[in-house]
């Protein structure tokens, strides 16, 4: 069982940077890929960014490819999505997951295991 809690979001304008954190308890974070995924009003959610148990291997999706970067660091059971060049359209309540038996794909919600509770970010025009 691991137990994740999401930090750093808010109110940015449009162009500006946030930085999200997302720490987990248990000693076992580091077997885990961990993934960033975001559900907007009246969406789905939808895959954001994912990265392996040791960071090898990394994943984004296509709308924030060069403007989000995933990162962790397992010696303080923390994964972080820092995000650049914000715009509207990525105002959304962002969630962060692990995912304990990896499949391939990494990018469907239903692959995951434990999730968190969310942080809004809102992105204003």
């Amino acid at each position: 069982q691991v137990q994740l809690v999401e930090s750093g979001g808010g109110l940015v304008q449009a162009g500006g940077s946030l930085r999200l954190s997302c720490a987990a308890s248990g000693r076992t974070f580091r077997r885990y890929a961990m993934g960033w995924f975001r559900q907007a009003p009246g969406k789905e959610r939808e895959f954001v960014a994912a990265i392996s148990w040791s960071g090898g291997s990394i994943y984004y999706a296509d709308s924030v490819k060069g403007r989000f970067t995933i990162s962790r660091d397992n010696a303080k059971n923390t994964v972080y999505l820092q995000m650049n060049s914000l715009k509207h359209e990525d105002t959304a309540v962002y969630y962060c997951a692990a995912l304990t038996v990896p499949s391939g794909s990494y990018q469907k919600p239903d692959e995951y295991d434990f999730w968190g509770q969310g942080t809004q970010v809102t992105v204003s025009s």
